[in-house]
């Protein structure tokens, strides 16, 4: 994945992409979001594990981050790095979809129950389109296991955060996920560092269950300055459900805010550029099964903490707050408070 063939010839845009991922391996030893990406499929792949991506632009990736699939510079041969590992490798099948959410995520469903020993993943083109494909997500991945007792471990990989792109172009819709949780049916996270997601994508081959999972993937932390993972963070422990603030001592915390996605690295740099000491900035990896243990230990460890915020940039009555604000008024964290856009009926 780092690596080009000699006797081919590629575009000095790619030969200068895979020299920047070389420097990751060989010098820095700090990987970006579409390294730990790469990562995930390679280990699993040289595992045995076959791994399977469509969608409508997977091969290259919506915001031109994977380049799974090369085109040659002087033919319309294709070179596929993920295939050509070694030869004791699994398959990687990666396939650029026709536009038809509600078909192909259909498919991808029935393929990922068929061959339980692959990684089957759909990626939507936006997290807003996946609205097409509503009846797969409801009478199946939702509530098949509960239905049919059918397990299925389909991932879904929804592009989600407001930047600027307007409605249809920046929500995969948390909120009508979080509805359908329940009786532990599906796993969701918002992940914030590129080893988390190579862990919660290699998770779902080291469990002794099946389980949906819905990734609301990022856009602009694709290429974020910080949003990187140093090589131990792949090397050791696991997925993260949870991830305290670093950068604060605990008796000097006033106020604990919760967050998940791509919120956290702006609030991250405000409480940098202010040099803020007395704010928690706490990391929720996974939205459901919703860590509240976790959640509810961190906030103890802030003893003068007197206030709790979950903060979010979906308007009040999306993302991720619904859910959470009827999850936790029974527990330690009943006190808590929502920062948000003010709610609308539009993304």
């Amino acid at each position: 994945i780092t690596t080009l063939p000699t006797n081919k010839k590629f575009f000095k845009k790619i030969e200068k992409l895979f020299a920047e991922r070389t420097k990751m391996v060989n010098e820095t030893n700090v990987f970006d979001w579409a390294m730990g990406e790469q990562l995930a499929y390679g280990t699993l792949l040289s595992e045995g594990k076959r791994v399977r991506l469509s969608g409508q632009d997977v091969e290259r990736g919506t915001f031109s981050h994977r380049h799974a699939v090369l085109t040659l510079e002087d033919s319309e041969e294709e070179y596929v790095p993920l295939a050509n590992i070694s030869d004791q490798q699994a398959p990687f099948d990666i396939y650029n979809s026709h536009l038809s959410e509600y078909g192909v995520l259909g498919f991808e469903y029935g393929y990922a129950m068929a061959n339980p020993n692959a990684l089957t993943i759909w990626e939507a083109q936006f997290g807003d389109f996946f609205n097409g494909a509503q009846i797969v997500i409801d009478q199946y991945i939702a509530s098949a296991e509960t239905k049919w007792q059918r397990e299925n471990g389909l991932v879904m990989l929804l592009p989600h955060g407001y930047e600027g792109q307007g409605p249809e172009h920046s929500s995969a819709r948390i909120e009508r996920f979080m509805e359908l949780c329940a009786d532990y049916n599906m796993q969701v996270v918002n992940c914030t560092t590129p080893a988390n997601f190579f862990h919660v994508l290699r998770r779902q081959f080291k469990r002794d269950f099946r389980k949906p999972l819905v990734v609301f993937s990022p856009k602009s932390l694709l290429r974020h300055p910080a949003c990187v993972s140093k090589l131990d963070e792949f090397t050791e422990g696991g997925f993260k459900e949870v991830i305290d603030d670093v950068n604060v001592k605990a008796a000097d915390v006033t106020r604990v805010v919760f967050c998940s996605g791509k919120i956290y690295y702006e609030l991250l740099e405000k409480q940098q550029a202010d040099k803020v000491k007395h704010v928690a900035v706490v990391r929720v990896e996974q939205l459901y099964p919703t860590p509240v243990d976790q959640m509810e230990a961190i906030t103890k460890k802030y003893k003068n903490a007197d206030e709790i915020f979950w903060v979010q940039e979906e308007p009040e009555n999306m993302g991720a707050w619904p859910y959470l604000f009827r999850k936790l008024y029974k527990t330690g964290l009943k006190g808590i408070d929502v920062i948000s856009r003010k709610e609308s009926s539009s993304t």
